[in-house]
């Protein structure tokens, strides 16, 4: 019972099972540039990302895990910031789906949480400022060159 992939499905997942520990650190090296370039940037007001020192999660992440993964979530000073950082990125795609090799952003509030009550999003820190980045496989500098002129 249930659903069956077809042999040429599993075939390409066995195929992609062979780079995923590559991709993974790619993916993980990235984010930790980006973060840290982040926490630097005036216009940011908080990144959460666990590979940080400063996160509260830092000493458990590093005793469960290998690596800190590609997702990292920002906050910006101004809801206009965060929209306008939204219509000026041009390497990073803005689109709900996280699962790419591309880089990735998504907005919260009005993309995955929007059925979601306000004051409920509000209690989980999902506000009108925070920003969610899923890291690609491009080379890091063209993405921070990416956020750096969407950030201006």
């Amino acid at each position: 019972t249930g659903s069956c992939l077809s042999p040429f499905d599993s075939w390409l997942i066995l195929r992609g099972l062979k780079t995923l520990p590559l991709r993974m650190e790619r993916h993980a090296a990235s984010a930790l540039t980006i973060a840290r370039w982040l926490e630097k940037k005036p216009q940011v007001r908080k990144v959460f990302y666990p590979g940080l020192e400063s996160s509260p999660g830092y000493a458990l992440s590093q005793k469960q895990t290998t690596g800190f993964g590609g997702m990292l979530s920002f906050e910006v000073d101004t809801e206009a910031r965060a929209k306008a950082l939204l219509e000026k990125v041009k390497l990073i795609c803005f689109a709900e789906s996280l699962g790419g090799t591309e880089t990735m952003i998504t907005y919260p509030l009005l993309q995955t949480h929007a059925d979601v009550p306000k004051e409920e999003c509000l209690k989980k820190g999902i506000n009108e400022r925070l920003l969610r980045l899923s890291v690609g496989l491009e080379d890091v500098e063209d993405i921070l060159a990416d956020l750096q002129q969407a950030l201006a």
